[in-house]
């Protein structure tokens, strides 16, 4: 136990070395500001679209004719909106019967299980698949950011309050706590990537705002999670937790 302590103790020196001296590269003021927060042991303020907002719950569509699985989270006066391809926040529009949401050229109008998206490529029609209840901090006390993965079952959690990170693997079996550096902040796209640079042991961490689904159990997520670790790496999805 000393000696995991001691460990940690050095690669939170070595990775706060790491960030005061850096590499040539000037970053991006979002991912500067993200480790203005780590020198202050701080935890960073991660990306929105990460966050199903106020929503309790998560929706999965299946959609036609490009066979695209959508993922929405309905607020009180908004949809977040996750595809493939990134995120979005719809206000409310008004509409003589159903839901209907829009945002320029991009609108998500539902009827019940049935949904109807337009956007400037054409049209999808949608039906309701899986639901999820998103996680709380009841659930999950004190963290941000919680990914999860099978086959080996693996998770990261972010910690709400410091830049630390919690990373378990083999289904549990193994258990580490280890301080974080941002290597990529990117606000407007909703994708972060933390690292711990050149400390051992090495991980890195990718989020990226987008529809995700369990691979097991096909529940919905608003974010792609890849964790390396080990020589390996692994896929899986996440979500935001909002205090």
């Amino acid at each position: 136990m000393n000696s995991l302590k001691k460990r940690v103790s050095a690669m939170a020196a070595m990775g706060l070395a790491v960030v005061l001296t850096g590499c040539a590269t000037t970053p991006s003021p979002e991912t500067a500001a993200a480790n203005q927060a780590t020198l202050d042991n701080r935890a960073p303020f991660l990306p929105s679209a990460l966050f199903p907002g106020s929503a309790s719950q998560f929706t999965a569509w299946q959609c036609e004719p490009a066979r695209q699985n959508l993922v929405t989270a309905t607020n009180t006066n908004d949809l977040r909106l996750w595809s493939l391809h990134g995120a979005w926040r719809l206000p409310q529009a008004v509409v003589a019967s159903g839901a209907r949401y829009q945002d320029g050229e991009i609108s998500f109008w539902n009827r019940g299980d049935q949904a109807l998206v337009e956007t400037p490529r054409g049209q999808l029609q949608c039906s309701q698949a899986e639901q999820r209840t998103a996680l709380t901090r009841v659930e999950r006390p004190g963290v941000m950011f919680f990914g999860q993965g099978n086959e080996p079952g693996w998770s990261v959690a972010l910690a709400h309050d410091t830049p630390t990170l919690t990373m378990e693997t083999n289904y549990g079996e193994e258990s580490i706590k280890l301080p974080y550096m941002v290597s990529v902040m990117d606000n407007e796209a909703g994708r972060v990537v933390i690292e711990n640079a050149d400390v051992e042991p090495f991980f890195r961490v990718r989020i990226e705002a987008g529809a995700c689904f369990d691979n097991m159990s096909g529940k919905p997520f608003p974010a792609r999670v890849t964790l390396t670790y080990g020589g390996e790496q692994y896929s899986g999805c996440g979500q935001g937790i909002a205090p």
